[in-house]
């Protein structure tokens, strides 16, 4: 019988060699290079007194990272679209989050909303030039994540292992 101490136990040198093999793939890539110097100072410059609420960079990836902003830009990256066509294009948002988080890209500058003189009124979204020029570092990083999907799948197996 297996005590709890002992479940512990292997659960915790389980966890050391997955970050001994996580480590070492970092050791094999070479030191910090480049852009990451400039993004590990950037979060740096922007974290006074350890304050995170207004670094901007923080705020970006933070948008980028959630479920539906990415989803919008790509799809006004095809053509301009008005409310309904963009609730079509994006499966499953609501139409609170899509005026919740079509202000946000307006506020942040990422598109532009016009609105026609008709009646009813119609609005159209559009990106801005802005909005367009994160289509390239998007691109980028959809190609990093198609490149090591094998890696991360194999990361959430093993880590999903230990944890169980």
């Amino acid at each position: 019988m297996v005590s709890i101490e002992d479940h512990t136990h292997i659960k915790s040198s389980e966890t050391a060699r997955k970050e001994a093999l996580l480590s070492d793939q970092v050791t094999k890539r070479g030191p910090l290079e480049g852009g990451v110097h400039e993004l590990v100072e950037s979060f740096a410059r922007h974290e006074p007194e350890g304050r995170t609420t207004e670094c901007a960079v923080r705020g970006l990836f933070d948008k980028i990272g959630d479920k539906w902003t990415m989803q919008l830009v790509i799809a006004l990256a095809v053509k301009p679209r008005r409310f309904g066509e963009l609730r079509r294009a994006v499966r499953n948002i609501s139409k609170r989050m899509l005026t919740e988080s079509l202000r946000e890209l307006e506020r942040d500058g990422f598109i532009t909303r016009h609105v026609f003189p008709t009646k009813p009124p119609s609005v159209e979204y559009r990106l801005t030039q802005m909005g367009t020029s994160l289509l390239e570092p998007l691109g980028l990083l959809s190609k990093w994540a198609d490149a090591r999907q094998h890696e991360i799948e194999a990361a959430r197996l093993l880590y999903d292992g230990v944890q169980s």
